[in-house]
């Protein structure tokens, strides 16, 4: 093992290695030589944080068998329930105990504000929590009504997983992923984002720590057309769960579909909040606020299209865009900032550049628009709103992923459910109204998974969770995990003697 080096940011006291290594059967896996190094930063100084190796495919060739034989031969699988859910518990506490530790980490590579962070360790707790008791209560079936046979249904573990997490919200998402495989008895390689690696490291081994079995969880770095790529095609994978973009989840699909994988895919979207003249406008202007400026911006439940009935419009707009302009942009570690640096200098390019996408599209800079003053280092920007002239206009279709917030008028309801579908996505929907007419009509005609009404993001585990479009493929909870990562077994059984064909006597009659 490589020796650990204090990271060159000066606000960190952890020690992190200088380049994150892979984790395959429990062990950490020394760099190869000559292979590729990819730096890390850290989005608020630009200091280099570490470097990580991409794991070439002999070294997801590795990881996969570890996984394969941690399920094939490995305790995991046929330990009894409660002594797997013991396991889960114990991760549970393990990462409370460790939260203040996580989030630094967290916020070292993601530049997101740690009180969002802390909640985000929070999260990932409960992840292990929740699917703990969901693999525990999981029910089989039994059948009785051919009178000669008992038919009984069981769910079995599927195998090796393949999952693939974002760079957005690391721990919360990484461990949502983990957390619905390993619950129901199956193992996994789990590739990070190659911009945030560093807490997923410290989070499988703890996981380790905490009792898992040697090559349940194997941890593999590296870009997704290298690494990713490779894991996904190998043929010792039997799912694949992803969260990220569309366009990569439309490629990931198409590589697992060549073996026959199925895939869980949570994707983008260009979600619209809706706010009526019904609405408690105090409450929606939070709400809203919070919805397209919270993670900094970069998240796919961003309530990035704001549709404004035309009666309250203008005051609305004028509170928000003031509400905006007070929002504390700053260091994410000082628990008063509301706002970081987006996460790494080539998405902060992109962000900006819709800038100039809004005003070719005919729309009206309310806000922002620019790199954040007072920052000599750290890829900032000030939290941007346009007034958007159509629907159709590339900014209110294609998701910026960014604190930038775009305004729409309508005037009825039916033209608000028009405008919320007309999107190539369908992830969530946020309706503010007190008119219990206009809440129902929203939540019966808006296409998207969920439709949160009078409250910011809520993620409730126990229900599914996934998208419409494409925002994805499959759905997330309770019940739709165990769908996923559990098969189907049959076994039926005569309970007295069977009249069956006797075949081949005659001839020796």
């Amino acid at each position: 093992m490589k020796k650990c080096v204090p990271t060159t940011d000066p606000v960190s006291p952890m020690l992190i290695p200088a380049h994150i290594p892979s984790v395959i059967d429990g062990a950490r896996i020394l760099p190869a030589a000559g292979g590729v190094d990819l730096p890390i930063f850290n989005p608020a100084t630009e200091a280099l944080i570490c470097h990580l190796r991409e794991a070439d495919p002999a070294e997801i060739d590795l990881a996969v068998r570890a996984a394969r034989r941690a399920f094939d031969a490995g305790p995991w699988p046929r330990y009894s329930i409660d002594k797997r859910t013991e396991i889960l518990y114990a991760i549970r506490d393990l990462l409370r105990a460790h939260a203040e530790e996580l989030a630094v980490l967290e916020v070292l590579h993601t530049g997101l504000p740690i009180t969002g962070v802390r909640q985000h360790v929070q999260r990932a707790a409960k992840n292990f929590e929740m699917f703990a008791e969901v693999a525990s209560t999981l029910a089989g079936e039994t059948y009785t009504q051919s009178s000669h046979y008992l038919t009984y249904v069981t769910r079995e573990p599927k195998g090796v997983a393949a999952l693939i997490a974002p760079w957005n919200a690391p721990l919360a998402l990484a461990s949502m992923r983990v957390a619905t495989c390993i619950a129901f008895g199956n193992t996994c390689v789990l590739k990070p984002s190659e911009f945030t690696p560093v807490s997923m490291l410290r989070m499988v081994e703890l996981f380790q720590e905490a009792g898992l079995p040697d090559g349940v969880v194997n941890l593999v770095n590296g870009r997704g057309s290298v690494t990713g790529v490779s894991l996904v095609s190998h043929p010792g994978i039997d799912m694949v769960g992803f969260t990220g973009g569309s366009n990569t989840g439309r490629s990931i699909m198409a590589a697992a579909g060549a073996n026959l994988k199925p895939c869980i895919l949570e994707l983008g979207g260009k979600s619209a909040s809706i706010v009526f003249e019904s609405a408690d406008l105090d409450q929606a202007l939070d709400g809203t606020l919070l919805g397209i400026y919270g993670n900094n911006g970069q998240q796919c439940l961003a309530g990035s299209r704001i549709l404004l009935q035309r009666s309250i419009a203008d005051a609305f707009i004028e509170a928000f865009v003031a509400r905006t302009q007070n929002i504390r942009i700053g260091d994410p570690m000082d628990s008063a900032t509301e706002l970081g640096p987006l996460a790494y200098e080539a998405h902060m390019e992109r962000v900006l550049g819709f800038v100039e996408v809004a005003d070719q599209d005919g729309a009206r800079l309310l806000c922002g628009g620019r790199r954040a003053a007072g920052f000599d280092k750290g890829w900032f920007i000030e939290p941007t709103a346009v007034l958007a002239k159509d629907n159709a206009d590339r900014i209110c279709q294609q998701e910026i992923f960014g604190p930038f917030a775009t305004f729409l008028i309508f005037d009825s309801i039916e033209e608000a459910v028009a405008m919320a579908n007309r999107s190539i996505y369908g992830l969530v929907s946020y309706v503010w109204s007190q008119d219990l007419l206009a809440v129902m009509r929203c939540s019966r005609d808006i296409r998207a998974g969920v439709v949160w009404v009078n409250t910011p993001m809520i993620r409730e585990l126990r229900a599914p969770f996934g998208g419409y479009k494409e925002s994805g493929v499959g759905r997330d909870g309770a019940t739709s995990s165990a769908e996923f990562f559990t098969e189907y077994k049959t076994t039926t059984i005569a309970i007295e003697p069977v009249a069956m064909s006797r075949l081949g006597l005659s001839r020796q009659a």
